[in-house]
């Protein structure tokens, strides 16, 4: 079975979240399209994401190994233990899907310090020699990555660059982890009233069939 990742990153409940409303209706039409994959759920601000510590690491990027981490307190030992299975999930999805507001230009804390886990040297990057720039390891398989932001305003294309940095900044992550697939849904113009956000809402599912077709990574399912 292929796997989906759905990973959210908003503490309100689904119903109250407009990026997670519309990231559970692009999950659920995607598997209904490619019923070969299975969901797999990441909370951000309900599962333990670990913060680095310098202890973890026998270089940069590189979390010690395991006869190094029997050297840590039980509690570091749990730590580095969580920090590979967060890694190992990441690399074990084939189609990953964000769910995350816009929060001061960017996305809430909680992402930055998952991303942080899963940018692995010998698991997802490596260095071919010292001083060169990395190299991704996820382009073993197709992959793809969607990432679904929702924002209170509206934000022109033009000036994009100057305000979806959250955005930009996932996207350059996975490419530099091999995953050249990237596409965005932006959940925009949710305003101050219900109403507004339901609008906003209704707008983004229209162009999940869309992207479902740009990522196009798997044959769909015969029906």
């Amino acid at each position: 079975m292929k796997k989906l990742l759905y990973i959210t990153v908003n503490s309100k409940p689904e119903n109250l979240s407009t990026s997670r409303t519309v990231g559970r209706a692009f999950v659920n039409k995607f598997v209904e399209r490619y019923t070969e994959f299975t969901i797999e759920e990441l909370d951000l601000y309900k599962e333990h994401i670990p913060r680095l510590e310098y202890q973890y690491f026998e270089s940069r990027n590189c979390i010690i190994n395991e006869e190094a981490a029997k050297k840590l307190s039980v509690k570091e030992q749990k730590e580095v233990q969580r920090i590979r299975e967060l890694c190992n999930q990441f690399i074990e999805a084939d189609v990953y899907v964000i769910a995350s507001p816009m929060w001061s230009l960017s996305f809430p804390a909680p992402l930055k310090e998952y991303i942080d886990c899963i940018v692995q040297t010998g698991k997802t990057i490596s260095f071919p020699k010292k001083g060169e720039k990395p190299e991704g390891l996820l382009n073993d398989r197709p992959r793809a990555v969607v990432y679904i932001q929702s924002s209170g305003g509206n934000i022109p294309w033009i000036m994009g660059t100057m305000f979806n940095k959250g955005v930009d900044y996932v996207e350059t992550i996975m490419n530099l982890m091999g995953i050249e697939k990237f596409e965005k849904l932006l959940v925009d113009e949710t305003g101050n009233t219900e109403e507004e956000r339901r609008v906003a809402i209704e707008k983004a599912k229209d162009k999940i069939d869309k992207i479902i077709d740009k990522i196009d990574i798997v044959e769909p399912a015969l029906i």
